[in-house]
């Protein structure tokens, strides 16, 4: 059974023993999830010059903590569709004993985790989730996106989730321009993203965790 453990930033994960894999980094689920895809990627992304919301594809829901980070980021001149692809939807009970602490707006989380499946529901005048419960594997994606966050489990874990056929399909569904970014900075995940045509920088990671995390960019 999965349990709820404390990260070094006082923020909850999710632990799922089968696996011996945590949702978020163990130094930090909060600092995690606001720089790698918040700060590194959505406030990063160059606004629309139509002012069209940012199409966001996220590879693993997960506790919503992506989402719900992104949704709090968004104002009138920054605002998202936020695509999320899960197979294994969290339950709602353990979603309501994390803890995220006062900068998570926990209500506004519980709201995007009972929002519907499989269509696009407007949370706030800014934020549309939509959230499909599909195999990221194997689903068609959407096109046009203009960030991805690729927050899949560890590629030890979880290989089939890294390969460099399953990056192209995401490269294929980008706008130019579009970035993804990721918390794996493995040398092979580098290199397989560069041989699809991604420009890869290597940046900081969060404070306290990784030393470099992956941003790709779309040409």
């Amino acid at each position: 059974m999965n349990e709820i453990e404390i990260t070094a930033d006082g923020s909850a994960t999710i632990y799922v023993p089968h696996l011996d894999e945590h949702y978020h980094s163990v130094k930090g689920a909060l600092t995690e999830s606001l720089h790698i895809f918040r700060d590194c990627a959505f406030l990063h992304h160059p606004i629309k010059q139509d002012n069209a919301p940012l199409r966001i594809l996220e590879i693993g829901f997960g506790t919503g903590l992506n989402a719900v980070v992104t949704a709090m980021a968004t104002r009138n001149e920054r605002s998202a569709h936020y695509i999320s692809l899960e197979l294994f939807p969290v339950e709602e009970d353990m979603i309501k004993r994390l803890n995220y602490g006062d900068i998570i707006d926990n209500k506004l989380l519980l709201s995007l985790h009972q929002a519907p499946w499989g269509t696009p529901h407007k949370i706030s005048q800014h934020f549309t989730l939509e959230k499909l419960q599909c195999d990221f594997t194997r689903c068609e994606l959407p096109g046009q996106i203009d960030i991805v966050y690729f927050d899949a489990f560890a590629p030890e874990k979880q290989p089939e989730m890294w390969s460099e056929e399953l990056f192209m399909r995401i490269f294929n569904a980008m706008s130019s321009g579009g970035i993804l970014t990721t918390y794996c900075a493995k040398g092979e995940i580098r290199r397989r993203l560069q041989q699809v045509g991604f420009i890869i920088e290597r940046l900081p990671g969060p404070p306290g965790g990784k030393r470099e995390i992956l941003r790709a960019t779309k040409p």
